[in-house]
């Protein structure tokens, strides 16, 4: 009964009365971008655009991401969740409500949203619900937070292509991505930033579903 009991609390969202009561101060983490240097709280350059997606674990998919060209900066956070400031060992307790994130900072005029989001369609299982593969929790779950309406509206309509490419292909599965307006993002410990740029032979569990999503070039 013991392992169930952890089971269940790591993959139900807590609530007010259950969520852990985390800190007021951030937790530490690095200032720069580990692969190109640039400040991860920015300042960012005039135009950039920011959209947090949740993957499953943030170390494959923080390194798919900041190998896009046009992406300026990419960080590993925890959001859409109740405790502040969570470390990574609250996260995992599923007592939080977080998602690991990876923020990315992109200039439009280079990677449009639409490409961002057939990435992140295409390179996990959004059907999964609250795991990826082996792993497990509510912070494994698949998300899209964003950070106005035009990216809510392109984000939706795209999970509604990749829904239907998904029908045609035989796949089951409904897509449980949880798209909303984004709320506090909280940078993950400095050992988590850019972590498989430190450690290329580290563990990554991006896996797709093999289908095309029919947006983005």
């Amino acid at each position: 009964m013991f392992l169930i009991d952890m089971f269940n609390k790591k993959t139900i969202m807590p609530d007010a009365q259950t969520a852990l009561r985390g800190r007021e101060d951030a937790i530490p983490t690095a200032t720069t971008h580990f692969v190109s240097g640039r400040p991860l709280k920015g300042p960012y350059p005039e135009g950039a655009e920011k959209i947090l997606f949740g993957m499953g674990c943030f170390w494959g998919a923080e390194r798919l991401l900041w190998n896009i060209p046009g992406v300026y900066v990419t960080a590993a956070g925890y959001s859409g969740g109740m405790t502040p400031n969570p470390t990574y060992q609250e996260t995992t307790t599923g007592l939080t409500g977080h998602t690991e994130v990876v923020l990315v900072v992109y200039d439009p005029q280079v990677v449009p949203l639409s490409s961002l989001l057939k990435t992140f369609f295409e390179e996990h299982d959004p059907t999964q619900g609250m795991r990826q593969g082996n792993d497990i929790g509510t912070t494994y779950r698949s998300a899209i937070y964003v950070y106005d309406d035009a990216q809510l509206k392109e984000a939706k309509a795209a999970r509604d292509a990749f829904q239907a490419a998904l029908k045609r292909s035989g796949h089951t599965g409904k897509i449980t991505t949880e798209i909303e307006k984004a709320g506090p993002l909280y940078f993950a410990e400095d050992y988590h930033q850019q972590y498989l740029a430190k450690n290329p032979d580290g563990y990554c569990a991006l896996r797709g579903t093999g289908v095309s999503c029919p947006i983005g070039a």
